[in-house]
């Protein structure tokens, strides 16, 4: 096999994994990422098709895949299982319980797909990269992985808050980020009790309950915040 069939192959895979990560991608975007031509991601798109993958245009804003279709499980490096292992350990040392369990699962997968000499090298890894602070690190929260949901899928949020004053309000939100600090998270949300945007910290809501109800996406990036709201 030639080298440039190599690097198409290997091309055509890194397509399919960017599309799997369900964000929409432009020929553009994927064209500057690979340094090649719009034309020839066209021709990539095209060969991807014909083989069955079902890529889906929307017209002007990219390509994206049918929702519900899966691709085989991905193959990761040794070098890539170990940044993920190494960033799990770091993961540990956070404030929020349901962040902690959930990457901890996911870590869990990682490992299930690896071929078994990377599976081993895991393990080993695992067991020799810890920190001290670890076993002793308290955990403030246990609401953050829920308040993510929330955020990424624009739902109204009631949530019960308890300010520095010990005195308890309970607030309908929308949810717009979230922002980790030395020790607790917070929660950067637009409040309709004070009809401006507030930060709550996370290990002081008592209670959260997502709503079916959405809110309107706020156009606006994080930094554009923080420009705005200094």
């Amino acid at each position: 096999m030639a080298d440039t069939d190599i690097k198409r192959i290997a091309r055509l895979t890194a397509i399919l994994v960017q599309l799997q990560a369900g964000r929409m991608v432009t020929a553009t975007a994927l064209a500057a990422r690979f340094g090649i031509s719009v034309r020839t991601i066209y021709r990539d798109i095209r060969t991807l098709e014909q083989a069955g993958v079902p890529i889906l245009t929307e017209e002007g804003k990219g390509y994206y895949l049918m929702e519900g279709y899966r691709l085989p499980p991905v193959m990761f490096t040794e070098e890539q299982a170990n940044a993920l292992i190494v960033a799990g350990q770091l993961v540990l040392r956070n404030s929020d319980a349901s962040l902690v369990e959930h990457y901890l699962a996911a870590t869990d997968k990682i490992k299930a797909v690896l071929r078994y000499p990377e599976k081993e090298k895991a393990h080993l890894l695992t067991e020799r990269t810890t920190y001290t602070e670890n076993e002793t690190r308290l955990r403030t929260s246990n609401i953050l992985s829920l308040l993510q949901k929330a955020l990424t899928n624009y739902y109204l949020t009631r949530i019960d808050y308890v300010n520095a004053q010990n005195e308890t309000t309970q607030r309908l939100i929308e949810p717009f980020a979230v922002v980790s600090t030395t020790n607790n998270w917070l929660l950067i949300a637009w409040c309709h009790r004070r009809n401006e945007f507030r930060y709550f910290r996370v290990d002081r809501i008592l209670k959260v309950q997502v709503l079916a109800e959405k809110f309107e996406a706020h156009n606006m990036t994080l930094q554009q915040f923080f420009d705005k709201h200094p």
